[in-house]
């Protein structure tokens, strides 16, 4: 194969990230903008070692699980590589996936359960982050194409509440009525860089707006008009992020209107949000995540638990009532106040939250404290080693373990199954339709 050259294929696979898999002569060819079951036509325009990168020029014959709506799809940008795939579909790849990842990168053979979807998979996100630029000396506010920094402009986002949208819209007509300077990515200038948009299930919104440098010019004016034409925007910040780098957010919030906190639920759970605090994406999925790792756990009166990275808590009081005992261990400060909060609101007085990395703090509470189970629910990178060291040291008698990426998952795993633990249950969610990626929870017992 040359580069430059036009080729013919089918794809046959995704990648991890969503894209279509070709083998061309044996030759794996990795191709953007695809589902399983288009045959192609594709231009070559990168070749490695193991792989290659195609552009598609033409679908010659469509998947017959190709599936078209009457939006836009394109305008959704890289994040959703499946949605044009049969919901159906995109739960069968999934589940396939999570047992394909336990068994070539953990060495573990285990049944995997039916995935639990979604009835309706769109309006689901309940936090989005949408970059602003110009493009044509136009502003333009949407998401990114897959791997470049071009900004698709968003005309209606089928993944987030309508509230988004017209944020979305009164936040750009505020950016031309008074000549505010988007940042440019190239030059390194102007001021509005992103839109960070909570929402709960209230329909109420969080606008976070996160610029280059501190002073907004027009922010009343801006503050102003949302509340007029945004019924439901109860909490507006600024985030300052001067960095140049791929980090959405800066260290710095700004309270500029409003409630200090979106509160939403999970259940009868009540919870109060900071702009920086993680909670789960997707409300109605996140219930349905924890119900699993509760059942998994099998919490008793005389039970005491490590929750490690506890967020603001949702876990940790999500068990409570059943176990004698909770210790939630968070890095990020606002979350670990917020888990404090939220405890005291929903009268649960059996936790307690530390703060600090999961793998400096919990290696030392382990001493001090008899826990006979374990939850844990790492970003995406799965779990330091010293957690699982520390985990192993502890010795509980079960484990359960969620996680947003089955491939350090099944890393994480096969170090515990190698230390005395057998995975007994797997359970997939999707939480995040039409994405590559989907929600696991396994429950390990100790032999």
């Amino acid at each position: 194969m040359e580069i430059g050259n036009i080729y013919k294929g089918q794809v046959i696979d995704f990648t991890h990230e969503g894209n279509g898999v070709i083998k061309y002569d044996g030759f794996p060819i990795f191709v953007e903008d695809v589902v399983i079951g288009d045959f192609i036509e594709f231009k070559l325009v990168e070749k490695k070692k193991s792989f290659g990168i195609g552009v598609v020029s033409r679908i010659i014959v469509q998947s017959t699980d190709r599936v078209e709506y009457s939006f836009d799809t394109s305008t959704l940008g890289g994040g959703v590589p499946l949605i044009n795939y049969k919901y159906d579909k995109q739960l069968e790849w999934k589940e396939k996936k999570v047992k394909q990842d336990l068994l070539r990168i953990g060495g573990i053979d285990v049944e995997v359960s039916k995935i639990i979807g979604m009835k309706s998979p769109f309006r689901y996100r309940n936090h989005s982050q949408i970059p602003v630029g110009e493009k044509d000396g136009k502003v333009v506010i949407g998401y990114y194409k897959a791997k470049s920094n071009d900004i698709i402009p968003i005309d209606e986002d089928y993944l987030q509440p309508e509230i988004a949208d017209r944020i979305i819209d009164t936040v750009k007509a505020w950016v031309i009525e008074y000549d505010i300077q988007v940042y440019n990515r190239e030059k390194e200038l102007g001021v509005i860089k992103h839109l960070g948009i909570r929402t709960n299930e209230n329909n109420e919104a969080m606008l976070i707006l996160v610029t280059a440098f501190s002073k907004i010019p027009y922010k009343y004016e801006l503050i102003h008009k949302l509340v007029k034409e945004c019924p439901g925007v109860v909490s507006i910040y600024q985030n300052i992020n001067q960095e140049k780098g791929k980090f959405t957010y800066g260290r710095e919030y700004v309270h500029l209107f409003g409630q200090e906190q979106l509160r939403d639920y999970i259940g009868d759970l009540q919870f109060d949000i900071s702009p920086d605090s993680f909670f789960q994406v997707n409300r109605l999925q996140t219930r349905v995540l924890y119900e699993i790792a509760k059942s998994f756990l099998e919490g008793k009166t005389d039970d005491v638990v490590f929750d490690i990275y506890s967020g603001i808590g949702t876990i940790s009081l999500f068990i409570a009532k059943d176990v004698k005992k909770v210790i939630g261990i968070e890095s990020v400060k606002s979350a670990v106040e917020n888990a404090k909060s939220n405890s005291k609101k929903n009268n649960i007085d059996n936790v307690e939250f530390y703060l600090g990395k999961a793998e400096i703090v919990f290696p030392k509470l382990i001493g001090e404290n008899k826990a006979n189970k374990v939850i844990v629910d790492p970003p995406r990178k799965g779990c330091e080693r010293e957690v699982l060291d520390a985990i192993i040291e502890l010795s509980p008698e079960r484990i359960v373990y969620v996680s947003c990426n089955p491939s350090t998952l099944a890393r994480d795993i096969k170090i515990l199954d190698r230390s005395g633990y057998e995975v007994t249950k797997v359970q997939p969610v999707d939480m995040f339709p039409h994405s590559a990626h989907c929600e696991v929870v396994c429950k390990l017992i100790r032999l």
